[in-house]
């Protein structure tokens, strides 16, 4: 399997984290969206531009004991990008790049989320974006506060997996073909 994911992945593997546990049955299920984010670098002829997503929405399901049987479903709102810019966000939401007005959501399924020791998890799952559908894998940690949990995760992806940026756009020199994310997402106990 590659390792090409989305943006979108990163938002399911985080949710899922919020639901795993490390010594007893503790449930994860509001985030905190004025506390948590998902932020993207990519770069354009060779200069690092960040940017973000505003809107998502969840539903989680986990039983600590079997997180291999977790799910979760993941949208995003494509059109609440920032981009850096009005240009920019105008760009990519156009039909070269999100094409939010045919796609206007980017989903992701889960299938499973496994354990890999201290703070560590690993999701498995699909990514559904603009028309396009891939199996992903996802390293995330979780780290339990009190009453809520914060979880991180860091990956890199391929835009043009998913054809996000096509045409004069698919040109790599261009706007490079590598996305890194970063996510961080806090949330409280059930």
């Amino acid at each position: 399997m590659n390792r090409t994911t989305s943006i979108f992945v990163s938002l399911f593997a985080a949710l899922l984290a919020l639901m795993a546990t490390q010594a007893g049955a503790v449930e994860y299920g509001t985030i905190a969206g004025d506390r948590s984010s998902i932020a993207f670098t990519s770069k354009q002829m060779g200069v690092a531009v960040d940017g973000r997503f505003r809107k998502f929405t969840a539903a989680l399901n986990f039983d600590p004991a079997k997180p291999a049987a977790a799910s979760a479903r993941i949208d995003i709102d494509l059109n609440s990008i920032d981009a850096g810019s009005k240009d920019a966000d105008d760009e990519v939401v156009g039909k070269q790049w999100f094409n939010v007005k045919a796609f206007p959501t980017a989903t992701f399924v889960s299938s499973s989320v496994k354990a890999l020791g201290g703070d560590r998890y690993e999701a498995q799952g699909k990514i559904s974006i603009k028309g396009k559908s891939q199996d992903v894998s996802l390293p995330f940690t979780l780290k339990h506060d009190g009453n809520s949990a914060t979880i991180d995760g860091s990956l890199t992806i391929k835009r043009l997996d998913f054809a996000i940026g096509e045409g004069a756009w698919a040109d790599v020199s261009t706007v490079a073909n590598e996305v890194q994310i970063k996510f961080r997402f806090i949330a409280a106990k059930k």
